[in-house]
């Protein structure tokens, strides 16, 4: 895959004589596969909970997502978050993930963890893996551990925001609340994104979104006081 959708948003847009803004701000809704539930009660004040992410993005169906490290709707394990950034008690171990009921004419994952809250502008990009070969139904604990020994053959692991091509785990700032850390398997109907690993998390997302055609999620709600 080209990166080409950029190209021709921006040439749309200049032809129109509208604005980034009104362009950005024209993408169909949709469902993500986290439940309500896992919009945990209880937040601080001074919280203020966002919009799900993906509800930016067109619809697409759903398919199961589990996992032994972490659970959909609870905070994320000492192991998860961060000793990088600072968490006491943080490891930056990568979950295990498993994943089934993916339409067949999937022939590529991406699988990535995503902090909309991070106090950013543009939230966080905590862990991004491309080109997961579609034989591939689940990932080894630690699997985004730097130069990981246990990705599967061809597979990518990108910077991130943090700048290292690794899993950086979840890093709240104590006093700010919830963060829903977003552990997400997107299924594509391309087997590779063609784009390597020097790409930015947010430009390879912004390039799969119409080679996807399914996605599901664990969203979980973590706080440092």
């Amino acid at each position: 895959m080209r990166i080409s959708k950029l190209r021709m948003a921006a040439a749309t847009t200049a032809a129109l004589g509208v604005g980034a803004a009104c362009l950005l701000g024209s993408g169909s809704a949709g469902a993500s596969s986290a439940p309500a539930s896992a919009k945990a009660p209880g937040s601080p004040a001074q919280h203020r909970e966002l919009p799900d992410p993906y509800e930016f993005l067109p619809k697409v169906p759903s398919f199961r997502v589990t996992s032994t490290t972490v659970r959909n709707g609870h905070p994320l394990p000492a192991a998860q978050l961060s000793g990088i950034f600072g968490v006491p008690g943080g490891q930056d171990i990568s979950p295990e993930l498993s994943w089934s009921g993916f339409p067949k004419a999937a022939k590529s994952f991406v699988v990535s963890m995503y902090d909309p809250e991070a106090p950013t502008g543009s939230g966080f990009w905590h862990w991004v893996v491309e080109d997961i070969p579609a034989t591939t139904t689940s990932l080894a604990r630690n699997t985004g551990a730097l130069h990981s020994v246990t990705l599967p053959a061809g597979a990518i692991q990108l910077d991130g925001d943090a700048g290292l091509p690794r899993y950086i785990g979840g890093a709240p700032p104590v006093g700010s609340g919830l963060h829903y850390y977003y552990i997400t398997v997107t299924a594509l109907n391309e087997s590779s994104t063609g784009l390597g690993a020097t790409t930015s998390a947010a430009l390879l997302n912004f390039e799969i979104d119409s080679h996807t055609i399914a996605r599901a999620t664990i969203v979980c709600p973590t706080a440092i006081k």
